[in-house]
């Protein structure tokens, strides 16, 4: 372990600590980093393996991947910002801040619907040109010219990659400024968070390149997987493959607003964002909108894209235990009641527990299973609810 891993841990989260060195020795770990905060203090910062697996390059301390949807929750927040100081309203319509998406159905689109999943936009019909998602101005035409795939507002179904575009315009129009500059200008900034919505020209940046998770012959299918597969014009199959060759490792991609997957960070830099949420010191959001932002705002038995029960705060996902169905340990995402973040593809994380005062993030370069956490990253969570005196996850999120 000590040749693997590297950085600090307070003796107290030594499990965590096991558990994140079993990752490289047990369970295909190739480069990972993990950090935790609790009440304002590092209490794990630890990284380890290789960065990239061609060159050998070790994983280093400020070494950063793409963490595909852990992106949404720093749209999300960005969108909070301004909701808190009044020029952003949850349940005003879409229309007031950006008239030309009121179209085609989709004229009683609200705010608080976006932030939901419920604006019915999980994919586009018609092909995304080549290198359509490197076109914030395409992309945003695009959706206001696509017909919902259900009435807004009537349900709830995961937007894979659109959520940045939807919600990321509604923070440029009442703004002013693009998406990526307002969360650097307003939230990496001020908290000092290594984390980027498009990794600016002049950037040095040490990026691990994403290794796609490669799937087993007995991996459990889920009912996602088996639809994408079945046909290609469902909404899983469009929301997923129809993006015109976007490929994460590209540099134009790493340079691109795609605030629904193309955030660039590492365990301390999301870490980093979260913290002042986990404290409710009241420096990004006021406390009556830090807890409005930890709220359960939508839920459902069966998610019209990820087709599994899902919970959001707005803009946020919440505790998911779907470990009842089949493969169900990959389509869960256990966190404590009161805490609120979000997932990244192949199994990256980051949350705020304002109950425990705990900010808590992992990150890697290569996927796992599953829609959302898997074997490697889960008992880094269990880990950590455990040396906080947390006693189960039973009921679906950590306990006392």
């Amino acid at each position: 372990m000590a040749d693997t891993v590297k950085g600090a841990c307070d003796p107290k989260f030594a499990e965590l600590k096991d558990e994140f060195a079993r990752n490289f020795e047990e369970r295909g770990e190739a480069g990972a980093s993990v950090c935790v905060s609790v009440n304002g203090e590092t209490v794990v910062d630890l990284w380890g393996g290789v960065a990239d697996t061609t060159s050998a390059e070790p994983w280093q301390e400020d070494t950063v991947s793409i963490v595909f949807s852990c992106t949404k929750a720093a749209v999300a927040l960005c969108a909070h910002i301004l909701i808190d100081r009044g020029e952003l309203e949850l349940q005003a319509p879409v229309s007031k801040y950006w008239p030309e998406y009121a179209q085609k159905g989709k004229e009683n689109t609200t705010v608080q619907m976006m932030l939901n999943h419920e604006s019915a936009l999980p994919a586009l019909r018609a092909p995304v040109k080549e290198g359509g998602f490197l076109d914030w101005d395409y992309m945003i035409k695009r959706l206001e010219e696509e017909e919902p795939f259900w009435e807004p507002g009537t349900r709830n179904g995961y937007h894979m990659v659109n959520f940045g575009w939807t919600v990321g315009e509604l923070v440029r129009r009442a703004s002013g400024k693009s998406l990526g500059q307002f969360f650097a200008e307003e939230v990496a900034g001020p908290t000092g968070a290594n984390f980027h919505i498009g990794l600016p020209e002049d950037a040095k940046a040490h990026i691990a390149p994403i290794i796609p998770y490669e799937p087993k012959p007995d991996d459990p299918l889920s009912d996602f997987t088996k639809s994408l597969l079945a046909d290609p014009n469902s909404v899983q199959a469009l929301s997923f493959v129809n993006n015109g060759g976007w490929k994460a490792n590209q540099r134009e991609a790493h340079r691109a607003q795609i605030g629904g997957a193309g955030g660039i960070s590492n365990a301390r830099g999301q870490v980093a964002m979260y913290t002042p949420l986990a404290c409710n010191d009241g420096q990004l959001v006021s406390k009556d909108r830090l807890h409005a932002m930890s709220m359960v705002s939508t839920a459902t038995q069966r998610d019209a894209t990820l087709l599994i029960p899902t919970r959001f705060a707005s803009g946020f996902m919440k505790s998911m235990d779907n470990r009842a169905l089949a493969g169900g340990q990959d389509q869960s995402a256990i966190m404590g009641e009161h805490a609120f973040g979000h997932v990244g593809a192949g199994g990256h994380i980051g949350f705020a527990d304002p109950d425990c005062g705990m900010a808590f993030s992992y990150t890697m370069s290569k996927m796992g299973p599953g829609l959302l956490m898997n074997d490697r990253g889960q008992p880094l969570i269990d880990a950590a609810y455990r040396a906080l005196g947390y006693r189960t996850n039973a009921p679906g999120a950590w306990i006392r």
